[in-house]
């Protein structure tokens, strides 16, 4: 008779190769779960990033990508209007907080198409972000004399584009037309001994017409006007509105060298300001960064030095241009009927 251990030995013969084989299936399922949770490698190679690109209503540049310095961003595209004299010209600064933003968005503030049939040339610029100021102090000063440069160069290139550098306008949006606003006031930057042809060239605007500008970088009139207002502080290096405001008085020369308003005087040239809503003096806007309780205080400073600044908002009485373009063609155009 078969012992227990002889019995064991028998079920242990019958029984092994099939726990064996359940062992294998198992293991096999798991590694198969296992691969299914893991991420695949994609099929297709990731692609770069489009580059920006005009919309569709812009004409093809005549000359895109001309560099007026040494920065990746030191570009600027133009188109040449035709004509047998030299032409006015729209120098646009595109909008984004200097943070972000590029000169394929020049739709938002001119209309190329209509310019170059009214005889006005156009350039559009890129220029150094916050992104691309390390070193420089304030930071603002980057994109600010990016742009003082780039009209500078366009300037040398008058008898080659065919530009009168006496009738050159600016137009921009946000931070693109604060810069303009600072360009129009600020005294020329012109090195008449320089060694360097860019640097002899004046820095100054015939005019100006922008879309929802910031007039002020001073964080004290910023309050009083908007009390809601959160912008500006990045300027000049400072993390939130909150520091900006408090760390004014370590900055007031620099607020009056970057400030537009701070830098109007008499004589001026004109401007027009643009704005999507009506201003609201001392009370809380829905969108602080860009009301038009900008434009009406600076229209205000205008007035008393006898400059001229036109603010255009919803339901403003008198209005004579309803777009940038508008007022950009019959400035530079009447100068030049004058001129003749």
């Amino acid at each position: 008779m078969p012992t227990a251990l002889t019995e064991e030995l028998q079920s242990m013969k019958t029984v092994h190769p099939t726990f064996l084989i359940a062992c294998f299936v198992s293991l096999i399922a798991s590694s198969v779960a296992i691969h299914a949770q893991e991420p695949r490698p994609s099929s297709k190679p990731k692609q770069a990033p489009k580059p920006p690109a005009y919309d569709d209503s812009v004409p093809k540049a005549t000359l895109a990508g001309v560099r007026y310095g040494r920065h990746e961003r030191h570009v600027l595209d133009f188109w040449k209007a035709t004509s047998d004299k030299p032409t006015p010209l729209v120098f646009v600064i595109h909008g984004g907080g200097w943070k972000g933003g590029s000169k394929e968005r020049i739709d938002r503030f001119a209309d190329t198409a209509v310019l170059l049939k009214a005889g006005i040339s156009v350039v559009a610029i890129n220029y150094r972000l916050m992104a691309h100021t390390e070193g420089v102090e304030p930071p603002v000063k980057a994109p600010l004399h990016d742009a003082a440069r780039a009209l500078q160069f366009v300037r040398t290139k008058a008898g080659e584009w065919n530009i009168d550098k006496a009738r050159i306008g600016a137009a921009g949006g946000s931070a693109g037309a604060c810069s303009s606003l600072w360009l129009l006031y600020h005294d020329d930057l012109a090195d008449p001994k320089s060694a360097d042809p860019v640097s002899r060239e004046s820095t100054r605007l015939f005019c100006v017409a922008v879309k929802a500008p910031q007039t002020t970088l001073d964080p004290q009139q910023m309050k009083e006007w908007t009390p809601n207002s959160r912008y500006g502080g990045h300027a000049f290096g400072k993390k939130n509105f909150s520091e900006f405001l408090s760390g004014r008085s370590e900055i007031l020369t620099w607020i009056a060298e970057y400030s537009p308003y701070a830098l109007v005087t008499p004589g001026d040239p004109p401007s027009a300001l643009f704005y999507a809503s009506a201003p609201a003096i001392g009370k809380i806007q829905k969108d602080p960064t860009h009301t038009a309780n900008f434009g009406v205080k600076l229209q205000e400073r205008c007035r008393e030095l006898g400059v001229n600044c036109e603010v255009v908002y919803p339901g403003v009485e008198g209005v004579m241009y309803e777009t940038p373009t508008e007022y950009l063609i019959d400035t530079l155009k009447a100068s030049a009927e004058i001129s003749r």
